[in-house]
């Protein structure tokens, strides 16, 4: 088992292939844990997860443990590895287009939304 609080800088691959990611993982999943939605489930488990991150906010295992989490839920939308990846690449892009406000006004402690029908001048429009 890798001990997460060793990686470092230099470690990661030279690229990382989320689909080829993503087809492991989901063949893992549906073995380990079985088919279906499971929304309950792994929603708790995300919760558990955020406690644990509350915690030891420090802690880069704990966020993964949420990524890996979160891409579970997302192929059990019934979505592919190939979707997943678009979606999550048009949910950056669309992130990236809106306006935020300017994160120095916002309570380190609360959510920086993004400010509702506002725009970005030189952002993408996909």
């Amino acid at each position: 088992m890798t001990d997460l609080s060793k990686v470092k800088p230099g470690d990661e691959p030279e690229t990382f292939d989320l689909i080829a990611h993503l087809r492991g993982q989901i063949a893992f999943s549906r073995r380990t844990f079985g088919p279906g939605h499971r929304t309950e489930g792994v929603t708790a488990h995300i919760a558990k997860e955020l406690d644990e991150i509350r915690a030891s906010p420090g802690v880069l295992e704990e966020w993964v443990d949420v990524i890996l989490l979160a891409l579970d839920g997302a192929w059990r939308t019934g979505a592919g590895p190939e979707m997943i990846a678009a979606a999550i690449a048009a949910k950056q892009r669309k992130n990236e287009a809106r306006t935020w406000p300017d994160w120095r006004n916002v309570p380190a402690d609360g959510p920086i939304e993004h400010i509702k029908g506002g725009r970005h001048a030189d952002a993408d429009p996909r």
